[in-house]
């Protein structure tokens, strides 16, 4: 499975304004529930992400956090990336700041294709050392959806 084959330069965010972990999570929620007519309330879906979060930090390490819910009613996976350029404390279990976050929202008829996407996020991440890098230098969403897909094939190939 390929990221870049599941994210749009529509759900990029190129620059995020939240400080806190829920300001984060209440921006890209904002951000789906507009761009994709999702017919949850917002709280709703915040109070998912927050509850997983409880949970355990979903902040990988390396700059990049993987928040993630399931919701009923969603006939496919949705993915967005936003990108904080400051970075946000999300106890990322190297302690370091978060620059990018891929939100995952699936549909929990078919749990089998949200663990194959975090594990994508998970493998490119750990595969690709510059992604933090080359995304926060990029200039728009095509130019990071190019490195996205650059880096995938980059991964796969070792």
């Amino acid at each position: 499975m390929k990221i870049a084959n599941l994210l749009t330069i529509d759900n990029i965010i190129p620059e995020l304004y939240g400080q806190t972990k829920e300001e984060i999570l209440r921006e890209l929620v904002g951000w789906i529930k507009g761009e994709k007519n999702i017919n949850r309330k917002e709280k709703e879906i915040v109070e998912k992400l927050i509850q997983r979060e409880n949970m355990g930090s979903t902040a990988i390490g390396r700059g990049v956090a993987v928040p993630h819910c399931k919701l009923k009613g969603l006939d496919q996976p949705l993915i967005l990336l936003g990108i904080s350029r400051p970075g946000v404390d999300f106890q990322a279990i190297d302690q370091k700041p978060v620059h990018l976050f891929f939100l995952v929202v699936s549909p929990p008829e078919n749990p089998s294709v949200n663990l194959q996407i975090l594990a994508a996020i998970a493998h490119l991440v750990r595969e690709s050392k510059e992604l933090v890098k080359k995304i926060l230098q990029a200039n728009s969403n095509q130019e990071i959806l190019r490195i996205i897909k650059e880096e995938e094939k980059k991964t796969n190939e070792k």
